[in-house]
């Protein structure tokens, strides 16, 4: 009798060939964003802070 586990799958392929490109696309949009909030923190840190107003 033949293993049931060995045998191909083109459902379970598919789905985890969405689920690979669903992972990629996150990765790259949480990576994205944290280049974005970096370069912003790095401007920021670079800015000379305004004088204090005289009351």
């Amino acid at each position: 009798m033949a293993n049931p586990w060995t045998k191909k799958n083109p459902f379970l392929s598919l789905w985890l060939s969405a689920a690979n490109a669903w992972g990629g696309a996150a990765r790259g949009a949480m990576t994205a964003a944290a280049k974005r909030q970096m370069a912003a923190g790095v401007k920021a840190a670079a800015r000379p802070k305004p004088p204090a107003r005289k009351r």
